[in-house]
């Protein structure tokens, strides 16, 4: 079973949210009713994720999220707040955030959104490698340099700009699965606005025809989602 760490004050909605789960047979949800009771919880045993409600009394989500990610890099963290405003979402990714849900929300959509970082979660304990902040990385036929910005198959280089190298490297980290529009916005441009949008469309583009000498790399569009880079 999967242990899921729960902190969220409204007493209604944190049991309505630990029964639910807990009902599913596969997670054990520990619920605390404020940051401070969520930090002694954390550092008493280990969680496979985290729900940290962001509006909460003695110690607020974003600093038990700040607070948990000096102890613990890796485990998943979800945002869960009332507020929509992209200065909250910009944070909770800047603070190590793995997910943003906004209240009122639907129960079946925040389970969608802990079996999909589990599940990454999983793969990437399965697959780790000693360097878990890759900068090369084999694209079919094609490598991958992020620091020289380079893309090069045989004697053709490709030089990149900032911003196509950074997206390219979050598609290459999230290879076979959905980069979101809005995780790729909030990390490279800083603003998930309707311009930034545009602006990452003419970058997909642009790198979609670096690569489009070798049909085994595909950069596909996932409908409402966000992109794939697939490597067959």
């Amino acid at each position: 079973m999967k242990k899921i760490l729960l902190v969220e004050d409204d007493p209604n909605l944190g049991l309505l949210l630990q029964d639910y789960l807990q009902l599913k047979g596969k997670f054990d949800v520990v619920l605390c009713k404020d940051g401070e009771e969520g930090l002694r919880a954390f550092t008493k045993q280990t969680y496979d994720l985290l729900i940290l409600d962001v509006m909460m009394p003695k110690k607020d989500g974003f600093t038990l999220g700040k607070e948990v990610r000096k102890i613990n890099p890796d485990v998943p963290i979800i945002f869960a707040t009332a507020k929509a405003m992209i200065e909250d979402k910009t944070q909770a990714f800047t603070l190590g955030g793995d997910d943003y849900i906004t209240k009122p929300f639907r129960i079946e959509e925040l389970l969608l959104r802990i079996n999909a970082l589990l599940k990454r979660t999983d793969k990437g304990d399965a697959k780790k490698a000693p360097d878990d902040n890759p900068t090369t990385f084999k694209l079919g036929s094609y490598n991958f340099d992020y620091t020289a910005q380079m893309v090069t198959r045989g004697d053709v280089h490709q030089k990149l700009s900032t911003k196509e190298a950074e997206l390219l490297r979050l598609l290459c980290l999230r290879k076979n699965e959905v980069l979101t529009r809005e995780e790729a916005l909030l990390n490279i441009w800083h603003d998930d606005n309707y311009f930034n949008g545009r602006s990452m469309d003419v970058f997909l583009s642009k790198i979609r025809k670096y690569l489009r000498e070798d049909p085994s790399v595909e950069i596909i569009n996932v409908h409402g989602r966000g992109y794939k880079l697939l490597i067959n």
